[in-house]
């Protein structure tokens, strides 16, 4: 029943607070929240969830991420409820709304909770060897916020049939393609809709702009890359990362994480 708390100053842009598997796990009641964004899986059993008087149930596999201050409590149904959890936290910490596509809850299925079970025990495993490499973890906390943000952030939507038509192909072209100069027109064009409409669209499904999706896509594979690849001088990165000016590229960056690309990798 392997459980880690952070016990250093945050000095990363993204970490764990606390990880955990195995929990035999007790009823919680937080009215106000939990501080951090939170997430937490069945490993065994069946859980009882509320959330801001909703009411869910957590087989096993399932889980749900949870945004810092909203109201929430759990119990298990179940004479045993084991569950796995982690924390995040970070520097940067304030930006992982925008990673998260502004939710405030995500739910995982048990196939997606297969492959976060997965990443737990694989970072876990980092915790029992001592010293503790801060910098690799931080990396593995941004990589899952991505796997949150990738795999999780659509799946209410995935049924939609406005949103399998028109905004999964642009999504997919911005994925693949972000390195290249798009515009909204051009990806307007593939789904054959205005640019207008597919910027409804997007506000509807994603609560953000075509544009905007496009820009924090850029800027997360952009941090991704100051992370893990610290000599990589930050033109490279610019170009790298979509972006064909370098002074526009760090204006844009300090725009959406109030520091420049150099003080961000200084952070790591």
């Amino acid at each position: 029943m392997p459980i880690y708390f952070r016990d250093t100053p945050v000095n990363e842009p993204f970490t764990f607070n606390s990880i955990g598997t195995n929990w035999i796990q007790e009823s919680t009641i937080r009215p106000n929240g939990y501080p951090l964004y939170h997430y937490l899986q069945t490993e065994k059993g069946i859980g009882h969830i509320s959330i801001q008087g909703k009411h869910y149930t957590l087989k096993e596999g399932e889980g749900f991420l949870i945004a810092p201050f909203i109201s929430h409590s759990y119990y298990g149904e179940t004479d045993v409820w084991k569950t796995c959890f982690f924390t995040f936290t970070g520097t940067l910490e304030s930006n992982i709304r925008k990673i998260l596509g502004e939710r405030t809850v995500i739910f995982t299925s048990k196939e997606q909770g297969t492959q976060i079970s997965c990443f737990i025990e694989n970072i876990i495993k980092k915790y029992e060897h001592p010293p503790l490499d801060a910098k690799a973890l931080s990396v593995d906390c941004y990589q899952l916020l991505i796997f949150f943000a990738d795999g999780v952030s659509t799946k209410n939507f995935i049924n939609e049939p406005l949103y399998q038509r028109y905004i999964a192909p642009v999504l997919k072209e911005i994925e693949n393609n972000y390195t290249e100069e798009l515009t909204i027109q051009e990806l307007s064009n593939m789904v054959y809709i205005t640019p207008q409409y597919l910027t409804r669209l997007f506000q509807r499904f994603l609560g953000c702009s075509a544009y905007e999706y496009l820009t924090i896509w850029r800027m997360n594979k952009a941090k991704e890359f100051l992370l893990t690849f610290p000599h990589v001088e930050v033109q490279e990165i610019a170009r790298r990362s979509g972006f064909t000016d370098s002074s526009h590229f760090i204006a844009m960056f300090k725009k959406t994480t109030g520091m420049t690309p150099l003080e961000f990798r200084k952070l790591n």
